[in-house]
């Protein structure tokens, strides 16, 4: 079986990690979370970075910090992961879910505007598959209408929009180092603060509500609780054994770019009737984070799941709608988001991970050109 995802290993993992036993400093900010700091703020430009235990994490951090409250309404599109929303409703905030564009999951920029009402907090754009949303449009909106805006860019490392970096244009923004990403450590994932009002507060709830921060820098003589918060701060493990692999990225994304272009280059223009390939917008540039295919209907979208799995390749749907789910119906009004759906209903990805091989690339792409609709 060609199994849809296997983590890249650049071999330095467990000697970082030793490293940091080694250093008896295995608890968060240390070494190797400074070393993995330092690379994100001066590779992308990233105001300030901070590591965190996952992008959930990342993301529930940005909801304390715009200080959301019952009755704040954020908006986002409905075909994303749960944890875009989720942060904002433990703070009581209201989602206002947008569709996908026709060709493109991402939030169509477009259908914001009518959605903002005097309770709206902030916008909430993901860049699905490390592609990015229309961010002139949105920036926009943000400041027409005096919004927040909040990156969620977890597959989105090493993409760009109009050569600026994702994460780098909204007022924060989240990342993600699942094993499933392009760069992992695990679990693990980071907040970018780009608006210096939030730097300093962001440190506390990090630490627990705490001011230990500058404790440690020596700008205070004690620390103590000024603040709400929560242990957000990752261990130097994960942070070791993401800087192994932030040394390597180059090498990763080169190879993810190769097999994302050898998928596109076979299926253009020769791909079954009724399916769509990936469309990359003219502003985005793609990281290769996934590669997959839409189908006409579900049945036909299920019909091939099955017939890739009988042949022995491991291929998978992604995200449900959320307005459609159970915890949320009753709660969205009466839109249609006609294209957040047809991707839940009609979207597959393929396998693309740096170890797959040109002879399992070559039969993935056979099954799929002789699969019959």
């Amino acid at each position: 079986m060609i199994g849809f995802n296997k983590p890249f290993l650049s071999g330095k993992e467990m000697e970082y990690i030793s490293e940091a036993f080694k250093n008896l400093k295995v608890s968060g900010d240390g070494i190797f979370t400074s070393k993995c700091h330092t690379y994100f703020e001066q590779k992308y430009g990233f105001k300030k970075v901070l590591l965190t235990t996952s992008c959930t994490d990342a993301l529930e951090m940005c909801a304390i910090l715009l200080d959301i409250k019952p009755g704040d309404e954020i908006i986002a599109p409905s075909y994303t992961f749960v944890s875009t929303v989720n942060a904002f409703v433990l703070r009581g905030a209201k989602v206002i879910f947008a569709d996908s564009y026709s060709d493109n999951p991402n939030i169509d920029a477009d259908k914001i505007e009518s959605l903002i009402t005097s309770r709206t907090k902030a916008i909430i754009p993901v860049h699905y598959a490390g592609v990015a949303c229309d961010m002139d449009k949105i920036m926009y909106l943000s400041e027409k209408y005096g919004l927040f805006v909040i990156e969620d860019a977890a597959q989105a490392i090493d993409s760009y929009y109009k050569g600026s970096p994702l994460g780098s244009i909204g007022h924060m923004s989240t990342f993600s180092f699942h094993e499933t990403k392009n760069i992992i450590s695990g679990e693990g994932g980071m907040i970018v603060i780009n608006d210096d009002r939030f730097i300093e507060r962001a440190e506390i709830i990090r630490e627990k509500g705490t001011n230990r921060s500058k404790f440690f820098r020596g700008e205070v003589d004690k620390y103590g609780w000024v603040d709400i918060g929560s242990s957000f701060l990752p261990s130097e493990i994960i942070a070791a054994c993401l800087f192994a692999q932030l040394e390597k990225i180059d090498l990763i994304q080169g190879k993810r770019k190769e097999i994302w272009g050898y998928y596109h280059e076979a299926f253009e223009g020769r791909i079954g009737k009724n399916i769509s390939l990936p469309s990359i917008p003219k502003y985005a540039i793609n990281n290769a984070h996934m590669y997959y295919l839409v189908f006409g209907s579900i049945e036909q979208r299920s019909k091939y799941i099955n017939f890739m799995s009988e042949n022995g390749v491991n291929v998978v749907f992604h995200y449900q709608s959320l307005h459609q789910s159970q915890f949320f119906i009753g709660k969205h009004d009466v839109r249609d988001l006609k294209n957040s759906d047809k991707f839940t209903d009609c979207l597959v990805r393929l396998p693309l991970y740096y170890d797959l091989t040109e002879k399992e690339l070559d039969k993935i792409i056979k099954l799929t050109l002789n699969f019959e609709n």
